[in-house]
């Protein structure tokens, strides 16, 4: 086989590649569903659930004497750590998440902050 036809055909399976890529990508990104919440997990244990159409801030403290912090921030339908006092802060720096199965976490603090699916209410009954 000559040079010209394995370049030809590298460029054929390249190209089919990215193809492929680009379609997982496409269907990933049509299937996301927006979540409702925003769930609060301390050492794997559900603590607390913000509904995301609700601006809030959230003090979230661990540790035996309250010594770790972390301050989540719910706005405009999204949720995000703006403060953390572990040392690499990489919960601090994570974008907002505003899709069902979005995480953002704290290993230090052993926080986690995952969006959730569900039904939102206010508390108001309706009668007809």
């Amino acid at each position: 086989m000559n040079k010209s036809r394995k370049s030809r055909n590298d460029i054929i399976l390249v190209a089919v590649i990215l193809l492929v890529a680009a379609a997982g990508l496409l269907l990933v990104g049509l299937n996301r569903e927006a979540g409702a919440f925003a769930t609060v997990k301390i050492d794997g244990v559900e603590t607390a659930s913000y509904p995301l159409h609700q601006d809030r801030t959230v003090e979230i403290t661990t540790g035996e004497n309250d010594e770790f912090s972390n301050t989540l921030v719910i706005e405009k339908g999204k949720a995000y750590i703006s403060q953390a006092n572990c040392p690499d802060k990489i919960c601090a720096g994570h974008r907002a998440v505003s899709y069902t199965g979005e995480t953002i976490v704290c290993l230090p603090h052993k926080v986690i902050v995952e969006i959730t699916a569900g039904t939102v209410t206010d508390g108001l009954d309706v009668i007809a």
